[in-house]
């Protein structure tokens, strides 16, 4: 048996619940057209539309390639860290003994620290599906744009509608690339876990309040704001 006390209960349902009830107000609600992610999308749709005004169409499609570049780059990161979870999984003992040494730390069993590492592992693979599927609906952009009308027939409502079609598809890409960034910020919460249940808490706390001032009261987000 695992055996995880209730405050370990406790930390790990508030940090599911925090991550669920900030997912769902970002991508679910009303609240959340107004978050920095979602206000993109008006900038992706001008995108779309500029460039079937374009006859030369290189800059779009170096804008694209770098927008693959960096979803490969956190994908590959990805990998990274699911191995170096599993790292954490076969030196449990080692590791054990450094936490218990630690001011705050609480020393767990070997089942449980193999538990939490497994929980991480299964974020760290979650975040790299979302950040693999982001790659390849980029890739689909990237062919859309080589398919995309020519310029002579922008005003034509079949080219219209292949504009909002492609900035659909590169508005999935992006809120897949969000969710796996996403990810990667409730991770370094989780790792408060390996200390103890309460930085746990305070952990996955101030991670929410960092993303949620990003999304709502950044510098770019008043940039926009103000657009």
């Amino acid at each position: 048996m695992l055996e995880f006390s209730i405050l370990d209960l406790i930390a790990f349902i508030w940090f599911a619940g925090a991550w669920g009830a900030y997912a769902l107000a970002l991508d679910g609600t009303l609240y959340g057209k107004g978050a920095l992610n979602r206000r993109m999308n008006h900038y992706r749709e001008s995108w779309m539309q500029q460039m079937l005004r374009r006859d030369m169409r290189m800059l779009d499609g170096q804008v694209s390639a770098s927008l693959q570049n960096g979803t490969a780059f956190f994908a590959s990161t990805s990998l990274l860290a699911i191995g170096g979870a599993l790292t954490l999984f076969h030196s449990s003992s080692e590791i054990i003994s450094l936490v218990g040494a630690l001011p705050f730390g609480v020393v767990p069993t070997r089942l449980q620290w193999e538990a939490k590492t497994l929980g991480l592992a299964t974020i760290m693979v979650y975040a790299f599906f979302k950040f693999a599927w982001s790659y390849r609906l980029f890739n689909y952009v990237a062919i859309m744009l080589g398919a995309a009308p020519p310029a002579s027939e922008k005003d034509k409502p079949e080219a219209q509608e292949y504009v909002h079609t492609t900035a659909k598809v590169l508005a999935d890409a992006g809120r897949q690339f969000n969710r796996g960034q996403r990810a990667f910020f409730f991770a370094l919460a989780y790792l408060g876990w390996f200390i103890g249940p309460l930085p746990f808490i305070v952990a996955t706390a101030g991670v929410v309040v960092v993303m949620w001032r990003r999304q709502f009261d950044s510098a770019a987000y008043h940039a926009l704001a103000k657009d």
